[in-house]
C-alpha cells in the first residue's frame, strides 16, 4: 500500500541521500536471490536508519530480524567505532548470505549474528543498548518490547518497523488477523507506556520512533 503517490515516493528518494554502493549491490542480490525481497529496508528507510543511527551515534545496537542484512547495514554507518551489533534471525538459510554482505562492508567484524528465536536469545545478552531496530514477526512485537526495555540504557530508542501495516490497522479487524490485532495493541502500548516518549512516522510502512526516559 503507497501511502503517498510513487511519484512523490520517487521524489523524495531522489531528494535523499544516495544509496551507498554495497548496499545497492545488496538491494540487487536480494531481488534476484530472495524470496519476498518487498521485506527489504531499502533506499529511502535505509537512508532514514543510516541518518537516526548517526544522530544516536550507539555503541550497542539490537536488531531484531535480519533478513538479507541491509538494514543491518545501514544502522552501522552510526555505530561508535568500539560498538557491536547483534542481529536475530530464524532463518539458517540466510545467515551465509548475510555474512558474505557483512564481511564485505568495514563493520564485519563488529556484527553478531544470532541465529533462533529472539524471545529465547534476548535474556542471554548481557548487555545494555542504545538502539534497537525491531522488524520481525509481528505476532511477538509485545514480547520483544517488554525483554527489551529492561536492557535499554536511558535514553535509548527503539524503532519499530511496519506498524501501519499496510493500513491494515485503519480496516475492521478480521477474526483470524492476529498480526494486526498484535500491531494495534502493540501501537497503544507505546503511546501510553510510561516507560518511553513514541513518535509514530508515515514511513513506509509504518516506523515508530520510542526514547526511553
Amino acid at each position: 500500500m503507497h501511502f503517498i503517490s510513487q511519484d512523490l515516493e520517487d521524489y523524495i528518494e531522489q531528494h535523499s541521500e544516495k544509496e551507498p554502493e554495497l548496499l545497492a549491490a545488496l538491494n540487487k542480490e536480494t531481488y534476484q536471490k530472495i524470496l519476498l525481497p518487498r521485506m527489504l529496508s531499502g533506499h529511502f528507510q535505509g537512508r532514514v536508519l543510516s541518518m537516526l543511527a548517526k544522530l544516536i551515534r550507539p555503541v550497542n545496537i539490537l536488531e531484531i530480524g535480519t533478513y538479507t542484512g541491509y538494514s543491518a547495514l545501514c544502522l552501522c554507518e552510526g555505530m561508535q567505532e568500539n560498538g557491536q551489533l547483534h542481529t536475530i534471525d530464524i532463518k539458517e538459510e540466510l545467515v551465509d548470505f548475510q555474512r558474505k554482505h557483512f564481511d564485505k562492508s568495514p563493520w564485519g567484524k563488529q556484527i553478531v549474528q544470532h541465529l533462533g528465536e529472539a524471545t529465547a536469545i534476548i535474556p542471554n545478552l548481557d548487555l545494555k543498548f542504545d538502539l534497537v531496530f525491531i522488524d520481525a514477526d509481528k505476532e511477538n512485537y509485545l514480547n520483544y518490547f517488554e525483554l527489551i526495555v529492561p536492557k535499554m540504557n536511558k535514553g535509548g530508542i527503539i524503532l519499530s518497523d511496519n506498524v501501519l501495516w499496510s493500513g491494515k490497522v485503519l480496516e475492521p479487524l478480521q477474526k483470524k488477523d492476529i498480526s494486526t490485532k498484535i500491531l494495534l495493541e502493540y501501537n497503544l502500548l507505546l503511546k501510553n507506556d510510561p516507560r518511553v516518549e513514541t513518535v509514530l512516522l508515515p514511513i513506509r510502512d509504518g516506523l515508530t520512533v520510542s526514547r526511553v526516559i
